[in-house]
């Protein structure tokens, strides 16, 4: 449960001197991708700041947003529960089960009543008197109403809990929806992906811990830190975009040396995320970097937008249909330009070899 020692004394106690400490708070800094002029700021706020209970949810979902949150690296899996936050209630990290565990929910609700932090992951299903996921004798739905009345705010973890992910794809036969079509009268943030990027998930915890309230929000709900940008935007293959040099198969020359994946159906022009820049692994790398398109897991629907390796072009992403056409024309006048260079080279070389002085 939470106590009343704020961060700065857990941290003192712990042995952590006032450098490390500053460390930690430049560290979190970057992770929230905030400048270094706010580093006083966040320190000031670490050091009044209390551990906040967080009541962690699973419904429709395969537990890859647990399995991602277990690798992030700052801070640590370790940290985050033990030192920054107070983890009440989590199916697949607690140590009790049955009777004790619900209790636990319970008594957490119960002492941090409007205080606490509610972590949903999973879609909610609502077809058939909604039979198709329930715990502890709840459907998930009687379970997030109970547990979201109590909440200071609401954080939908994975694109499953923010959109309705791969359960509500057609032909969505649980009738499953996303938290915020049934929260509507608390703050929800959504932290998309399929998983989302551990640190991801951790800075947008520590951001809350650090101010106490949710970071900026895009129009989808997601925090701006992490989806501000669109990975087209900070992808390193970009250069060969602009200069139309397109890989056309997944082994040919043109993947060999690192070409852009946009024929290949890459669908980075329209998604938002930070996988180009915090990647996965610890910073090693991305699907794109490792060869592979992306394939929009961060945005809503994207089950449903057609191939995964057809490109933008051809409109797979109905919704984002204008954008698609943009980057399809985009494309078309990197290609044009690539031709218009070779062409002008070959006709230097003609003119070279009529006339070499």
């Amino acid at each position: 449960m939470s106590d009343d020692k704020t961060l700065g004394e857990r941290l003192r106690e712990s042995g952590l001197s006032r450098r490390g400490f500053m460390k930690f708070c430049a560290a979190t800094a970057s992770m929230m991708a905030l400048p270094p002029s706010m580093i006083p700021a966040i320190a000031a706020a670490l050091e009044k700041a209390r551990r906040p209970s967080v009541i962690w949810l699973s419904f429709q979902e395969c537990t890859g947003y647990t399995e991602s949150l277990t690798r992030s690296h700052s801070p640590t899996i370790e940290s985050l529960i033990f030192d920054h936050i107070s983890l009440d209630y989590h199916h697949t990290l607690q140590a009790a089960a049955g009777d004790g565990a619900e209790a636990a929910r319970k008594a957490a609700m119960k002492e941090n009543w409007g205080k606490y932090l509610l972590v949903v992951d999973g879609a909610i299903p609502q077809k058939d008197g909604r039979v198709y996921s329930a715990i502890a004798g709840m459907t998930n739905l009687e379970m997030l109403k109970e547990v979201a009345e109590g909440a200071a705010a609401v954080v939908a973890v994975g694109t499953c809990a923010a959109y309705g992910g791969l359960p509500k794809a057609s032909p969505n036969p649980t009738g499953a929806t996303y938290v915020s079509d049934l929260i509507t009268d608390k703050p929800v943030l959504n932290v998309p992906s399929c998983p989302p990027i551990p640190v991801v998930i951790s800075g947008t915890l520590a951001h809350y811990l650090t101010f106490g309230t949710l970071p900026e929000l895009d129009h989808l709900g997601r925090p701006k830190a992490f989806y501000g940008q669109s990975i087209h935007d900070r992808c390193y293959r970009r250069p060969f975009y602009e200069r139309g040099q397109f890989a056309e198969t997944f082994d040919d020359e043109g993947a060999r040396k690192g070409w852009c994946l946009y024929k290949l159906g890459c669908k980075g022009p329209v998604t938002y995320n930070a996988c180009a820049t915090t990647k996965w692994n610890e910073g090693t790398s991305f699907p794109i970097q490792s060869g592979h398109g992306c394939i929009g897991c961060s945005e809503p629907d994207f089950w449903d937008k057609g191939g995964f390796y057809e490109a933008l072009s051809k409109g797979t992403f109905s919704s984002a249909e204008g954008i698609a056409l943009a980057a399809g024309a985009g494309a078309a006048i990197g290609v044009a330009a690539a031709m218009g260079a070779k062409s002008r080279q070959t006709e230097a070389d003609a003119k070279h070899k009529e006339d070499p002085a």
